[in-house]
């Protein structure tokens, strides 16, 4: 199973420098940084990497068109949100980039919180904005692989709609693969009849044997007409030459956030699976073999709020664990992010192919 596994990388896509501790260097934002990024996880074993997307970020698709652009085998997992995008408008450019780019594009649809007036868009409480992401999805899907397309849903419709650049098809690879996140029943419930990745962030073994096995009863339940479900794990990788001082690294590092810990964004805290992460802190500072739950306390969000700690052998033989429960896309990182891009690439992922 090992050699179907995906790798990908993390680049941060933000105004502000210093992203999760990361080095603040001027020009962070510019073009030439930015693909420096991009072409070392070419060089380091990755097959792409995650820009994360928001209102009061660089617009994560510009950026993902310009990187794919100065690149060969970089894969942009592009984040987007519906209603930012409206499906056809989007079908219509993932569709050129994914030409432009000879079939690289990956797409991850997020649905959490955003300052949505900011850009005229309004959403309903969990349940109509998960119905509104379940249209976007199966409505892209429909643009992507038919002619003539006539939709008229609750929140999306079109009418005889046809996208002229349609993206790479390849044998087993209609389109670019949807990943998508949430842990919430109605999340679940998209995912498991509309989405082709589940991505779960940093949760201990168990927690995600178990979304699995409720994805895989939902997609029987609901039935799903797409290729099986896939699964992948969005975490923060800490690795040093030794376990000792991997484990020292981590406590400095949290000590640090302890002391910082004033300015968190408390809009994160209302997610499922944010809350999911958070409280895992209450079984132990450690769990499993090398899973840090510590950087939750003080303010570590999304995939900063659990951490796997170690040797790159430690931290391969928790990945491999994942692997088995039948995880095969990985979204790794820890900052500072040229520098781990190296280090994570050359001592952790050759042991996990």
């Amino acid at each position: 199973m090992g050699c179907m596994a995906e790798f990908l990388w993390y680049i941060p896509n933000q105004v502000e420098p210093g992203h999760r501790g990361d080095d603040a260097t001027s020009g962070h934002n510019s073009l030439a940084r930015l693909t420096e990024l991009a072409r070392l996880t070419e060089e380091h074993g990755w097959g792409g990497a995650l820009l994360g997307t928001g209102w009061g970020r660089p617009d994560t698709f510009t950026v993902a068109a310009s990187l794919a652009a100065r690149t060969t085998t970089f894969q942009p997992l592009v984040a987007i949100r519906p209603g930012y995008w409206r499906p056809a408008q989007f079908a219509s450019a993932a569709g050129t980039l994914d030409q432009l780019s000879g079939g690289r594009l990956l797409i991850n649809i997020v649905s959490g919180q955003d300052n949505l007036a900011a850009y005229g868009d309004a959403e309903g409480d969990q349940a109509q904005r998960y119905a509104r992401t379940k249209e976007f999805l199966q409505l892209v899907r429909r643009l992507w692989t038919e002619e003539h397309v006539t939709y008229d849903g609750e929140h999306f419709g079109v009418t005889g709609s046809t996208v002229a650049t349609r993206p790479l098809a390849r044998e087993g690879r209609p389109h670019p693969k949807l990943y998508f996140g949430g842990a919430s029943e109605a999340a679940q419930r998209v995912a498991a009849t509309d989405a082709d990745v589940q991505l779960f962030w940093g949760e201990p073994l168990d927690g995600v044997a178990a979304r699995i096995s409720r994805l895989r009863e939902l997609e029987a339940e609901l039935g799903r007409e797409h290729q099986p479900l896939e699964f992948g794990l969005r975490i923060t990788t800490l690795v040093r030459d030794t376990t000792a001082q991997a484990w020292a690294d981590a406590e400095a590092r949290v000590a640090t956030m302890a002391e910082n810990a004033g300015d968190r964004d408390h809009r994160w805290f209302k997610a499922v699976g944010q809350q999911r992460l958070l409280d895992l802190a209450a079984r132990g500072d450690v769990l499993d073999d090398n899973l840090y739950t510590a950087p939750g306390k003080y303010g570590g969000g999304g995939a900063g709020t659990t951490w796997l700690v170690g040797s790159a052998e430690d931290v391969a033989k928790s990945l491999r664990k994942y692997q088995d429960l039948g995880i095969t896309h990985f979204i790794l990182s820890d900052t500072p992010y040229r520098e781990e891009t190296i280090r994570i690439g050359e001592q952790l992922l050759p042991l996990l192919r």
